[in-house]
């Protein structure tokens, strides 16, 4: 006996439960097990010096895959429509996510 694929088409809409509310990540720790990817979201404040799971996900491999899959093609949909993403260069992703703001400089005083 011989499985047809599954059309993505045929997948039933999604319902949001009420009362569901985002949450901002700017951490995620990715893990595995032979069976399993885990992803925790996390999100780092510059007072706190520690930082608490807000949310984990668990997929098998296949899942996880067709994840990563399913955002590189949103990525470049994104990039296509709003420009590229730049990535920070050299320095350590905190100092460019945590650095301090100064304001601009007044013409008038040059």
């Amino acid at each position: 006996m011989t499985q047809t694929p599954q059309n993505p088409a045929n997948i039933p809409p999604m319902d949001m439960p009420e009362g569901l509310e985002p949450v901002y990540s700017n951490i995620a720790r990715i893990s595995h097990t032979p069976t399993e990817i885990i992803v925790d979201f996390s999100r780092l404040l510059p007072a706190e010096l520690r930082f608490k799971v807000l949310s984990r996900i668990i997929m098998s491999p296949v899942g996880a895959k067709l994840l990563y899959r399913a955002l590189g093609e949103n990525i470049s949909r994104y990039e296509s429509a709003f420009g590229e993403i730049h990535i920070p260069g050299d320095s350590p992703l905190a100092d460019d996510l945590f650095r301090q703001v100064h304001p601009p400089k007044n013409p008038e005083s040059e």
